[in-house]
C-alpha cells in the first residue's frame, strides 16, 4: 500500500504575492524551454505545458519547487506530492520515477531546482551552533516540507540576481546559505543534518552511495562496503534499504544504466560498447534491464530523446 506524503495546507494567502513574482521570474527566463540551467550554477527552472508521462530521473542533493503546478515523485512505495505550498528536499543521490500531473497552456507547471553542498550543511550546522540531531535509523533521503514566507522570499531575492549578473557571485553564496539555514530550521531539517553528521547511520550510507557512484562498474561485494561503513552486512542492508527505497545491488544497477544513457547520448556509443563500458557483460541482459528502467530498448530511447531536443 502507498503511503502518500501530502502535506496538508493550512497556510493563509500571505506567501502568494512572493509565490506569483517568482513564477513570473521563471517564466520570463526559461521561455519556451523545458528546461533552463541559470546564470546561478546551482540553480535550474523548469516548464512544463501539460501533465507528463512518468519518467526515470535521478535526484541529486537538492531541493525542488513547483511554485505553479504540481509534480509527483515516487521512490519506492512512498509517493511525494510537491506544488506551491510544499517543497521536496532530497539529501543524496537517488534514482526515482517523477511526473507532472498539473499543467495546462494557459498556467504551465513552472518548477526550480536548487542543488545542495552536503559540506556546507555541515558547515553551517557548525557555524549557526545547530543541535545535532538525536541518532536513529536512516530515514527516507528525500522528504516533504513546507514552504514558507521567509524561504519564498528567499528564492525569490536569488532569482532576481539573473537580473543584475555582476551581483552573482558575491549575493549569491549569501542568499544560498539563508535558503540552506531555512531548511536545517524547517520540519525536515532533522533529516538534512543526520546525513551531514559523521558517525549517524545516514551519514555512513551515504558515503557507501559516494562508493557506488565512483566504482559503480566494478564487482559490488555487499559484505566489503558495509565494513567500509563501520556495519555488518545485515544492519547494512537494513539501513541502505531504509535510505534509498532499494538494495544496494539494485542502486548500482539504476548508476550503470543511468551512465549508459548518458554515454549512448553524449558520447554517440552504440549500446553494446557502453554496456561493457559501465560493468555488463552480457548485451543482451543490458538491454533487457535498459528496457524495463526506461521503458523501451536503449536505441529507441535514444533516438527518441534526440528528437524530443531538436523539436
Amino acid at each position: 500500500m502507498n503511503k502518500y506524503n501530502i502535506l496538508t495546507n493550512n497556510e493563509g494567502e500571505f506567501f502568494h504575492r512572493f509565490n506569483e513574482d517568482l513564477a513570473e521570474i521563471i517564466a520570463r527566463w526559461v521561455g519556451d524551454k523545458e528546461q533552463l540551467d541559470t546564470g546561478i550554477p546551482e540553480l535550474s527552472f523548469h516548464r512544463y505545458d501539460e501533465p507528463t508521462k512518468p519518467l526515470t530521473v535521478m535526484y541529486e542533493p537538492s531541493v525542488c519547487m513547483a511554485v505553479q503546478g504540481r509534480k509527483r515523485v515516487c521512490l519506492g512505495d512512498d509517493v511525494y506530492v510537491y506544488d506551491p505550498h510544499h517543497f521536496l528536499i532530497t539529501s543524496i543521490n537517488l534514482p526515482a520515477v517523477a511526473q507532472v500531473t498539473e499543467a495546462d497552456q494557459e498556467t504551465p507547471c513552472l518548477a526550480l531546482m536548487l542543488k545542495l553542498d552536503l559540506k556546507a550543511v555541515s558547515q553551517m550546522m557548525v557555524d549557526s551552533n545547530l543541535p545535532l540531531p538525536r541518532l536513529r535509523k536512516a530515514d527516507r533521503g528525500m522528504a516533504l516540507s513546507k514552504v514558507t514566507e521567509p524561504l519564498l522570499n528567499a528564492f525569490q531575492r536569488l532569482a532576481n540576481l539573473l537580473d543584475t549578473p555582476e551581483d552573482i557571485p558575491v549575493l549569491s553564496p549569501l542568499i544560498q546559505r539563508e535558503i540552506l539555514y531555512r531548511i536545517l530550521v524547517g520540519d525536515q531539517g532533522q533529516r538534512l543534518r543526520q546525513i551531514a553528521m559523521a558517525g549517524s547511520h545516514s551519514h555512513q550510507i551515504a558515503k557507501s552511495i559516494n562508493w557506488l557512484k565512483a566504482n559503480y562498474t566494478q564487482t559490488l561485494r555487499v559484505k566489503e562496503l558495509a565494513a567500509l561503513s563501520g556495519m555488518s552486512t545485515s544492519t547494512f542492508h537494513h539501513h541502505f534499504r531504509n535510505l534509498t527505497a532499494m538494495s544496494p545491488l539494485q542502486y548500482q544497477k539504476w548508476m550503470r544504466l543511468y551512465e549508459a544513457r548518458r554515454l549512448m547520448l553524449t558520447d554517440n556509443m552504440d549500446a553494446a560498447t557502453a554496456s561493457f563500458k559501465v560493468g555488463y557483460e552480457s548485451p543482451s541482459q543490458f538491454s533487457r534491464e535498459y528496457s524495463r528502467l526506461f521503458g523501451i530498448p536503449p536505441l529507441r530511447d535514444i533516438k527518441k530523446m534526440i528528437k524530443s531536443a531538436v523539436n
